[in-house]
């Protein structure tokens, strides 16, 4: 399996953990708001029902953007090699290895240390559409590229 295949496939499982972190939840709070709608009346019942329903509408919200992250991932081929960065290039550019995806935390994977960033964030749309050796500078800071995978 190449690096790049290793890295997709980790931010698969790890955005797929957090799916299903969040479905349990939602899932939990459901189930607790069934339970107590069951034996409660009264102002402190439609307070605890109020909250119940804000803070699943607020998992909701993050499960959907999880989603939409993992919808990303699963558009990109790992074995396609790209000559310019494009959605799922691993580009390295001075010494730091690019995964360009979506957001996402930084991975360690054989000692190397990957970052995960959206086409569309500041750096990620300057290294879109771009060739090795293209030189830039970027808040005062140059960035050449050094490969693109």
């Amino acid at each position: 399996m190449t690096l790049k295949q290793q890295i997709l496939q980790r931010y698969k499982e790890m955005l797929q953990d957090r799916i299903d972190v969040f479905q349990d939840m939602i899932s939990g709070l459901t189930i607790d708001a069934q339970n107590d709608a069951k034996g409660s009346a009264g102002d402190k019942h439609e307070t605890a029902l109020s909250m119940m329903h804000l803070e699943q509408e607020k998992l909701n919200h993050k499960l959907k953007e999880i989603l939409e992250q993992k919808a990303i991932l699963d558009k990109i081929d790992a074995s396609q090699m790209h000559k310019k960065v494009a959605l799922g290039s691993l580009v390295k550019a001075n010494g730091m290895l690019l995964f360009i995806s979506t957001a996402l935390p930084k991975l360690i994977i054989e000692d190397k240390t990957i970052f995960a960033l959206s086409p569309q964030s500041p750096l990620g749309s300057k290294l879109m559409g771009n060739e090795a050796s293209f030189s830039f500078d970027m808040n005062g800071k140059p960035y050449t590229i050094e490969s693109v995978l």
